[in-house]
């Protein structure tokens, strides 16, 4: 896991989340990127490697004393390797350093199960963002 700090590794993330989110599932481009995906916002990004390869990433950022893990998404050739479990851990890992009293995202009701094996309970109806059907899942931690 790496957490990003440098432009470059932010322009890695970025070409993921492109594959997976405007290429795959059709995201407007103008919708996925936002005042978040920079160096110096109130998040941090990571990136996960499979055999040297850039293959997942995911952010989490800070509100309150919730920890919003947002942009997680894995290439298509690596989802079968672990990597969904790897990001989740480290942006967990990050929460609690902060000291976080809970995570919570917006999972895509496709992935309910994969949120709720790593200990996540919806807490919404089922709303569109992004075009997409999603929930409101939240974990404590603390």
């Amino acid at each position: 896991m790496t957490r990003i700090t440098t432009q470059s590794a932010l322009q890695k993330v970025f070409n993921i989340r492109r594959r997976v989110f405007i290429e795959e599932q059709q995201v407007p481009e103008a919708i996925e990127f936002d005042q978040y995906d920079r160096l110096d916002a109130d998040c941090l990004h990571v990136l996960i490697h499979h055999n040297s390869v850039p293959a997942a990433t995911g952010r989490v950022r800070f509100i309150d004393q919730s920890a919003k893990l947002e942009r997680i998404c894995v290439l298509k050739p690596y989802r079968k390797y672990g990597l969904g479990k790897r990001v989740i851990a480290a942006l967990e890992e990050m929460a609690v350093e902060k000291n976080m009293n809970q995570c919570l995202l917006h999972g895509q009701t496709q992935a309910i199960p994969f949120y709720e094996r790593l200990g996540y309970n919806v807490v919404s109806d089922e709303f569109i963002e992004d075009g997409i059907s999603h929930v409101e899942m939240v974990k404590q931690m603390l």
